[in-house]
């Protein structure tokens, strides 16, 4: 019994990781109708500067240095989307898939050459620190990433509902026509979203950070992983990140003990065809009629 405790224990922190990366993928999918094959990039440039400011003659906490990661990614995520996405927004949906995985080659490209391919990590004196309870061994770094998952789901889906700017975001992702209307200035709120996105991004590179080791070459499976999540949860709901977050945890976590290692991958995406099929709209999706 303390094994398969300790075993969906694991999930749950691993699902915590997986949905603070999915909740910025969700979004700007959700909303700006993008598959953005650059996320998981934007997570690597999060990680990496939580590293340089690591390991600066500073040594700042990965902590403290979530909210630079913030800033600047979500300024840089403005940016591409003002000057380069907002071009061709009204153009067919490849065009922008074709445009983000343009930018992921960059991105990925320009890491290779700043800090080489060599892997590296963050480790503060508590990333070996765990909490014990009973039998259980809970690592505080992924018990963080699993309640700051929790912290930003619900704070984004606060943000969502009552403030001017977020009423506004959820209006452009249900029908831009009517928002356009409604005296919603499109681009705007398109570079918004896609900065608000990037910077969350940035926020799960420094986490992810602190959990795992990282290269300019994970972005691929970062992105992956995000989509996998984002169709699980569904779209059309905030807390949609969380609940696939937290199932493909679990699912991968308990495929690891009974079908080994080799086929967790294999077993999760058993799992998504089948829920996909037997719910379309994800766990937490709206229906559409």
């Amino acid at each position: 019994m303390d094994f398969w405790l300790q075993i969906v224990a694991n999930g749950l922190l691993l699902g915590g990781v997986y949905a603070l990366s999915a909740v910025a993928f969700s979004l700007e999918w959700g909303v700006l109708n993008i598959v953005n094959l650059a996320h998981g990039s934007f997570i690597m440039l999060g990680a990496y500067l939580t590293w340089m400011l690591f390991t600066s003659p500073l040594r700042v906490d990965p902590l403290l240095s979530a909210p630079v990661d913030f800033a600047l990614l979500g300024g840089l995520g403005f940016l591409m989307q003002r000057l380069l996405l907002n071009r061709v927004m009204r153009g067919q949906f490849f065009l922008t898939l074709l445009l983000t995985f343009g930018i992921d080659q960059v991105l990925v490209n320009t890491g290779i050459l700043l800090w080489t391919a060599d892997p590296r990590a963050v480790t503060p004196a508590y990333s070996s620190r765990s909490l014990a309870l009973g039998a259980l061994t809970i690592p505080y770094t992924r018990l963080a990433v699993l309640a700051v998952a929790v912290g930003i789901t619900v704070a984004l889906a606060s943000f969502m509902r009552h403030t001017r700017l977020g009423r506004a975001i959820n209006a452009t992702g249900m029908d831009l026509d009517a928002a356009s209307l409604m005296g919603v200035r499109l681009p705007v709120v398109f570079a918004l979203t896609m900065g608000l996105g990037c910077g969350l991004a940035g926020l799960a590179g420094a986490f992810y950070s602190l959990n795992f080791p990282f290269s300019p070459q994970i972005g691929g499976d970062l992105t992956l992983r995000a989509f996998v999540v984002t169709c699980l949860g569904g779209l059309g709901n905030m807390y949609g990140p969380l609940l696939g977050g937290l199932a493909l945890g679990m699912v991968e976590s308990v495929a690891s003990v009974v079908v080994g290692s080799g086929a967790v991958d294999a077993t999760a995406f058993v799992i998504l065809v089948l829920i996909l099929a037997l719910r379309p709209q994800g766990l937490g999706g709206r229906a559409v009629a």
